[in-house]
């Protein structure tokens, strides 16, 4: 044992994978440490391949005091990395290559006052477990998709054939990213514990499943711990065009307008964009669509590639001929990026058309704004499936093969802005709305689960 810290206020230390969708969360975890349970945190950001919305997002101007970003040395990833090879693979090696430095970074810490008493991880960087077991510091595991994927990925090795709505690497046993993704998710049984951004009363009946059905009682899992919704809550930064939409939206009538934006490393190819903008002017619904240069090379092209494009740059270029000035009296288009949270948050906005992606939804449900699920990859099938069926706050156009047709857009639009299904299901989303505020406020479920945490860091000596 050591002498106890002469200061009380935890120092904890929070790593995160490269890529938007698993910093976000993370960054807010850190945010909320130091805001509402008095702690002092260290973020170590992976910055190999990294983009300027990380930049943004990590060097805003108004970061509390206690928080700090430690920005490890970017890698030479160039010989390893191809052009073709899939993302769970770059994601790997960025991180195998970026924590080289990492038990002299923590040692370092651990020399200051007062030292670090836990580590925070996410699923893709498990092997900081290898280096805290050698300096003493416990591991504890963020998982930030959701926690039905949590459920389903504990039975993976029991699996011959996973169901087409699983995550992406692991639909298909025989391919290296599937061996990828087990590796690192056997690795949680290393954790203290593990965090989940969620709440009791979002996914009720997964929780009571792993805490008191007998088929996971049986599992290795550490204790649990669900703490969210932790969803980005302002923009790093507001720009002149951002305030064209934020303007625009303020002259719109209430849930009227729907939001059509499909992540911040999400392509389609030129068809299903084509299908997609023609079944929007269709549906002669108010919306602000956000477009990307069309790409065929999969789904997930741009996901180290998450920054803004140019403002300026030519949407009518992929775009169908005339869509622009066809839909300009009541719709925006934004090529590249828009600011997601000022636009969920705002009382105009009725509806969004998403990928999906777990960070997604969170923001969107925070904000009581029902979802079209439109998943592209990684989890967002899974996600889809329990958003349109037991949680009740989504609706999905009718697979028709490859590509979505313009008729069947039109059809989900219409039925989510002013189908009797849509007023179900916006009244639903209302509803999580207020429960998500209630367990993250003092006393709510979420807030105690990461208090009890915090008390335990706390008594560390």
């Amino acid at each position: 044992m050591v002498a106890a810290e002469s200061s009380n206020k935890p120092h904890i230390v929070i790593l995160s994978s490269p890529g938007l969708g698993h910093i976000i969360p993370l960054f807010q975890l850190a945010k909320r440490l130091v805001i509402h349970h008095g702690c002092h945190v260290s973020f170590l950001a992976i910055t190999t391949h990294s983009c300027a919305a990380q930049h943004r997002l990590l060097h805003s101007p108004d970061l509390p005091s206690d928080l700090q970003i430690i920005n490890l040395p970017s890698a030479d990833v160039s010989s390893f990395i191809t052009a073709d090879m899939p993302v769970l693979h770059q994601l790997y090696i960025i991180v195998h290559e970026s924590l080289k430095p990492l038990r002299s970074i923590l040692l370092g810490l651990m020399n200051r006052r007062p030292r670090p008493r836990a580590l925070i991880i996410d699923i893709f960087t498990t092997l900081a477990f290898d280096v805290c077991v050698q300096i003493h510091i416990p591991v504890y595991l963020f998982f930030t998709p959701s926690l039905t994927l949590f459920t389903c990925s504990l039975f993976l090795p029991n699996l011959n054939r996973p169901e087409n709505n699983m995550l992406d690497q692991v639909r298909n046993l025989n391919i290296d990213e599937y061996n990828l993704f087990l590796h690192q998710f056997s690795r949680m049984t290393m954790a203290t514990a593990i965090f989940f951004n969620t709440w009791v009363d979002f996914e009720p009946d997964q929780l009571q499943a792993i805490q008191k059905t007998k088929l996971f009682l049986e599992k290795p899992i550490p204790p649990i711990h669900p703490i969210g919704p932790l969803t980005k809550e302002t923009e790093p930064e507001v720009s002149d065009s951002d305030e064209i939409i934020i303007n625009w939206l303020n002259k719109q009538p209430p849930d009227s307008v729907l939001f059509i934006a499909l992540g911040s490393g999400g392509t389609l190819t030129r068809e299903q964009l084509t299908e997609l903008a023609l079944g929007i002017e269709m549906s002669r619904q108010r919306f602000i669509f956000v477009t990307r240069k069309p790409l065929n090379a999969g789904a997930p092209a741009a996901y180290f590639n998450a920054d803004r494009t140019e403002l300026e740059s030519d949407s009518d270029g992929y775009l169908p001929e005339g869509f622009r000035d066809r839909t300009a009296e009541i719709g925006l288009v934004v090529p590249g990026w828009a600011p997601q949270v000022a636009i969920l948050s705002h009382e105009s906005t009725g509806g969004f058309l998403s990928h999906c992606g777990w960070n997604s939804t969170l923001e969107s449900l925070v904000h009581g704004v029902p979802i079209i699920a439109w998943p592209l990859y990684a989890e967002q099938m899974m996600n889809a499936s329990a958003l349109t069926g037991e949680l009740r706050v989504a609706v999905r156009p009718a697979e028709e093969g490859e590509v979505i047709g313009r008729e069947e857009v039109e059809r989900v639009i219409r039925m989510l802005m002013e189908g009797e299904e849509g007023k179900i299901i916006r009244k639903r989303t209302k509803e999580m709305k207020v429960s998500a505020a209630r367990s993250l406020s003092n006393g709510g479920s979420s807030f105690e689960e990461l208090s009890s945490v915090v008390e335990t860091w706390k008594s560390i000596q």
